[in-house]
């Protein structure tokens, strides 16, 4: 039945380059697909391919429970180039913001080996673990984040809105007032006169900053490499980078994947600038022929442990294993560093919010036991 779907399938209208027009169309609209939602079509896809279903019948399965939204119209569009004899990989490939390099690789080589569903059992694993571990980074990140914007908030509404208020009550009784209360109040007068530069110029650096990242080059490359070097943080972003690529890498090699085209994926899928640059100094040695632990340790990305692992992994030919054992160790060390590192945060933050508070009350009311020891002496 699947095989005579496959047969009498209309073929689909093609553009010019050989690209279908849903396809086209689907790379014209984009749009955001969650992360999630590829994550799971990979498991009901290996379900659904390790039943013995026909590929071009599982994704018109997938298509038709998809909801309306810019997946569906991806999934419609591979259902038309599948059908039309296009490789799974190739159809994935056209369609980077859901598949990226590292998926249809990996896919390309299920199709090598015929294991095409195993390799999205690994696929969805993988991704699994990925968001796993970014949720708790988020999660970790959430409550310093809101207290930080709480207390930026609170501090600007107090000094544009309250302490003026305070500065006509010391002007009407005249009262003499301490260093520490004028420039308070200084503080005050110049950003609410200058509001668009106390918080102007801020916001315009950050979006300048989030700008030049974007584009990558070497102010990118030179954030990373400073936040590498950054006591405890840069730690913990150095084991998370590790605990990637191995991940990742180890992940390819085990899908079938050649070294060489592995550490291309990993280079190309990598946000770090600083280990990008070490991943492609990695690849130059090795396509010379040579092995991977040597360039890993000269790169200056890796520590011992890690080389030493891949090191033996080389010389026993289970390299995928040792790879995906390292990440784990990794992974477990970035969980513990980062709650222990969470754990400093929150209450250094707590501490800066009860000095500022503490310098607003002092200042404010310094002058004002001043006057009400003048009203009790005049009374």
């Amino acid at each position: 039945m699947a095989k005579k779907l496959q047969r009498t399938a209309p073929a689909p209208a093609r553009s010019e380059g050989g690209e279908s027009q849903a396809a086209s169309g689907a790379r014209r609209r984009g749009g955001r697909v969650p992360a999630q939602l590829v994550t799971e079509f990979t498991t009901q896809l290996a379900t659904l391919s390790a039943a013995g279903i026909p590929i071009v019948k599982a994704l018109t399965i997938l298509e038709g429970q998809t909801r309306p939204g810019p997946f569906k119209e991806v999934l419609g569009a591979l259902v038309e180039d599948v059908s039309a004899g296009t490789a799974l990989s190739e159809a994935m490939a056209k369609h980077p913001q859901c598949f990226d390099s590292l998926y249809s690789s990996m896919v390309k080589a299920g199709e090598a080996g015929g294991v095409l569903d195993g390799i999205l059992n690994r696929l969805a694993a993988f991704r699994e673990k990925a968001a796993t571990i970014r949720a708790k980074i988020k999660g970790a990140l959430i409550y310093p984040a809101v207290v930080a914007v709480v207390a930026v908030a609170v501090v600007s509404a107090v000094i544009v809105f309250v302490i003026p208020k305070f500065e006509e009550i010391f002007d009407s009784f005249g009262a003499e007032l301490p260093g520490i209360t004028r420039l308070l109040l200084d503080t005050s007068r110049f950003t609410i006169s200058y509001w668009y530069v106390v918080f102007g110029i801020p916001f315009g650096l950050v979006m300048l900053h989030f700008s030049l990242m974007r584009k990558g080059g070497a102010y990118r490359y030179r954030v990373h490499k400073l936040l590498l070097r950054v006591p405890v943080l840069g730690t913990v972003i150095a084991k998370a980078n590790i605990a990637g690529f191995t991940r990742t890498f180890g992940t390819l090699i085990e899908a079938g994947v050649p070294h060489l085209d592995a550490l291309s994926i990993v280079r190309d899928t990598t946000g770090n600038a600083v280990l990008v640059e070490g991943v492609e100094q990695i690849r130059k040695v090795v396509r010379e022929g040579e092995g991977i632990a040597r360039p890993m340790g000269e790169s200056g990305v890796f520590d011992d442990l890690v080389v030493n692992m891949v090191d033996v992994g080389e010389a026993t030919g289970e390299l995928d294993k040792m790879l995906l054992k390292v990440a784990d160790a990794y992974d477990i060390a970035v969980d513990r560093r980062i709650d222990a590192l969470f754990k400093v945060i929150e209450p250094a933050l707590l501490i800066v919010m009860a000095v500022v508070v503490g310098f607003i009350v002092v200042a404010l009311f310094m002058p004002l036991m001043t006057i009400m020891s003048q009203l009790s002496a005049g009374g």
